[in-house]
């Protein structure tokens, strides 16, 4: 052990599972764990919703809610979630100190100027002219089509009052996994002592989706489980809205204010590879080598997004390595995308804090578990680029 090891002390968690850890552990270890699904709203697309959300439980002020859009208030959401779960809400002193990092997409794009804007322009030809005329007129204040990345930051800092350094992450799966690694790496070299570090993602707008459609990764069968779609008809992801905040603090920081930790972060290992070039599989195994994993039995909770190729490969590198144990739980909450990793780290840690693995989300696919899981393998395999990996132990 070591001052400066970095442990987990609070969570926040949303998804169409429910709020909070308490919502989700019960979800998840129930004996049959089951999907809350929307086939019809964006048919022929599924989508994992949001639960119903009172968000004044953690954005009191009316005027903060209006000012954001729900990806924002659900980001803010949650990380009032994980301050309140480590103690930390009402403690001003120590929010104003704390750092924090985020993962954040491109924002919601505001989609009715975005069609009169392709309205217009199936009437006239000087696109040129007209793009500039709608960009100076109906531009949000931010001066862009959709909310920049940082405010999902800033509005962290106004409404919960935590002051210290801030940054922010793009990148899809890859923005998440660099939030956690980095957040790490402060804490492990005295740079931060306390943090709080997360992203969000709201799938419950077109232009989110288009975004994945595009390049042909939405699936549009009927629902199968993540590791069941590779060959089903167009891509393999189902997406869904969800939030994952931690707050992390050196175990030195933590005892001192006698706070509990849920479990300790590990190694975690990032690289983006020429997919291309060489198969991937091969680079995920590199990847686990050299986590240094334990030898017996080791539970993953992968967030595979069910991506064909990046899927497969996920699949092909923890079978090669013989003890892996793996739970995909966007077969529960849907890809998160930039909250791929922070919810995987979450849920690693309730499985280690609780001592119990959870259940086989695919009884098709996932092996059973028996046994206390001491340590657990956290993923998060880009659908179409970047992996992560880290490992979560007992505190």
């Amino acid at each position: 052990m070591s001052p400066r090891d970095v442990v987990i002390t609070g969570m926040g968690i949303v998804s169409s599972l429910g709020e909070g850890v308490d919502a989700h552990w019960k979800a998840l270890t129930a004996a049959k764990p089951a999907p809350v699904m929307d086939p019809e709203r964006f048919a022929p697309y599924t989508i994992h919703p949001l639960p119903e959300i009172d968000w004044s439980q953690q954005i009191p002020r009316r005027g903060d809610q209006r000012q954001m859009e729900t990806w924002q208030r659900l980001g803010t959401y949650a990380a009032g979630l994980a301050l309140d779960d480590a103690g930390l809400k009402d403690d001003e002193a120590l929010c104003s100190s704390m750092d924090m990092v985020v993962a954040a997409g491109g924002g919601e794009r505001d989609e009715t100027v975005d069609e009169a804007i392709l309205n217009a322009s199936l009437s006239r030809n000087d696109h040129d002219v007209l793009l500039n005329e709608k960009l100076t007129t109906e531009l949000r204040p931010t001066l862009f089509l959709a909310q920049l990345s940082n405010l999902l930051a800033g509005n962290i800092s106004i409404v919960h009052k935590v002051t210290g350094s801030s940054r922010t992450f793009m990148g899809e799966e890859g923005a998440g996994v660099s939030a956690i690694e980095t957040a790490a790496a402060r804490i492990r070299s005295g740079q931060s002592s306390h943090l709080l570090v997360g992203a969000a993602f709201q799938t419950e707008h077109s232009d989110m989706l288009l975004a994945y459609e595009l390049a042909g990764f939405l699936h549009r069968e009927n629902w199968k489980p993540v590791w069941q779609r590779e060959g089903a008809q167009g891509g393999g992801v189902i997406t869904g809205s969800g939030a994952a905040f931690l707050v992390l603090e050196s175990r030195e920081h933590a005892e001192r204010r006698g706070r509990e930790a849920y479990a300790a972060i590990g190694p975690v290992v990032s690289r983006r590879s020429r997919r291309k070039a060489a198969p991937l599989a091969g680079d995920l195994s590199a990847m686990l080598e050299a986590l240094s994993l334990p030898e017996g039995p080791l539970m993953s909770v992968s967030g595979a997004s069910g991506a064909h190729e990046a899927t497969v490969a996920e699949a092909e590198a923890m079978a090669a390595k013989g003890n892996i144990v793996p739970r995909a739980f966007s077969s529960l909450t849907g890809h998160l995308k930039e909250a791929q990793f922070p919810f995987a780290v979450a849920l690693a840690a309730l499985a280690v804090h609780h001592g119990k693995a959870f259940p086989a989300f695919d009884p098709e696919k996932e092996a059973a578990f028996d046994g206390k899981p001491e340590a657990v393998l956290a993923t998060a395999v880009g659908y179409h680029c970047f992996e992560g990996m880290g490992v979560v132990t007992r505190a």
